[in-house]
C-alpha cells in the first residue's frame, strides 16, 4: 500500500508540471466537473454549504464550483504537495471561501459530521485502500449529507478498454471499480439510497451518490464539536 502511495505521488508530482493542459481536461474533467456542479444545485439550491473535495488536485474543480455556486464553501485536499503548489493562483483568488489541505483520503484530517457535500471527481481508482477512503468520505459528512463520487466507467466494451487496459498500462497500479463495487463500498460505509449515473461519451464516467444516514447527532456548521484527536475544521483552515 505504501510503495502505491508512494509511486502515485511521484506520478502526480510530474504530472503536476502540465496538469491544467492535459486534454484530460477537455475530454473527462471537465464533463464530470459540470455533472457534479448540476447535482450540487440541485440538492443545494442556494443555501450555504460546507464541501469537501477530495483529491482537489490543481484546484480546478474548487474554482469552479466558487464562480458558479457562491453560497458554497470549499475545503479541497489532496495527497500530493505539488498539485496544491501549482493551484496557489487559484487557492489566492479565492482566499477565505477556498481552503486547501494536504493529507491522505484514508485518514481525513476533520472531524466528524461537519460536510454537507463530499465531492471525489476522477482520482478514486488511485486510491490503494478504496474501503478505507469511502468510509472516511461517509464519516465527515452530516446526517443527511452527501458524497459524490465520479470515476471512469469500466462496465461496458469501450470503457473496459479505456480504463482497464489503456489507463491501467500507462498509470500501474490502480483500480476502476465496478458500479456493483461502488454500491458495495458505500453500503459497507453506511451510505443509503445510493444513486448511479452513467454519463457515456469518449470517457465515459459514473457519478455515484450516497447518503449519510440520521443518527447521533453530530456538529454542523460552527455547532458543537465531537471529541476526536483531529483537527476542528476551522484549525484546519487557519493553517492554511
Amino acid at each position: 500500500m505504501k510503495d502505491e502511495k508512494r509511486l502515485a505521488v511521484r506520478e502526480f508530482t510530474h504530472w503536476s508540471k502540465g496538469y491544467d493542459r492535459s486534454i484530460l481536461q477537455w475530454l473527462l474533467f471537465s464533463p464530470s466537473h459540470q455533472a457534479l456542479i448540476k447535482r450540487i444545485r440541485e440538492v443545494a439550491g442556494d443555501r450555504p454549504t460546507r464541501l469537501l473535495d477530495v483529491g482537489c488536485g490543481t484546484g480546478v474543480f474548487a474554482a469552479l464550483v466558487r464562480s458558479t455556486l457562491p453560497n458554497v464553501q470549499v475545503w479541497g485536499i489532496d495527497l500530493v504537495g505539488g498539485m496544491l503548489e501549482k493551484g496557489r493562483a487559484r487557492w489566492q483568488e479565492h482566499r477565505g471561501r477556498v481552503l486547501p489541505v494536504q493529507g491522505d483520503s484514508e485518514n481525513l484530517p476533520f472531524e466528524t459530521g461537519v460536510f454537507d457535500l463530499v465531492t471525489c471527481a476522477n482520482s478514486f481508482h488511485h486510491y490503494p485502500r478504496q474501503d478505507r477512503a469511502v468510509q472516511e468520505m461517509a464519516r465527515v459528512l452530516r446526517p443527511g449529507g452527501r458524497l459524490l463520487l465520479i470515476d471512469g466507467y469500466r462496465d461496458n466494451i469501450w470503457g473496459w478498454f479505456i480504463y482497464d487496459v489503456c489507463v491501467s498500462t500507462v498509470e500501474q497500479c490502480v483500480h476502476h471499480a465496478s458500479a456493483g463495487r461502488f454500491r458495495a463500498l458505500f453500503s459497507d460505509a453506511g451510505l443509503g439510497s445510493v444513486v448511479q449515473h452513467v454519463h457515456h461519451g469518449p470517457a465515459p464516467f459514473i457519478l455515484n451518490e450516497g447518503i449519510a444516514p440520521a443518527g447521533v447527532p453530530r456538529p454542523h456548521f460552527g455547532g458543537l464539536r465531537v471529541a476526536t484527536s483531529r483537527p476542528s475544521i476551522d484549525e484546519v483552515g487557519r493553517g492554511d
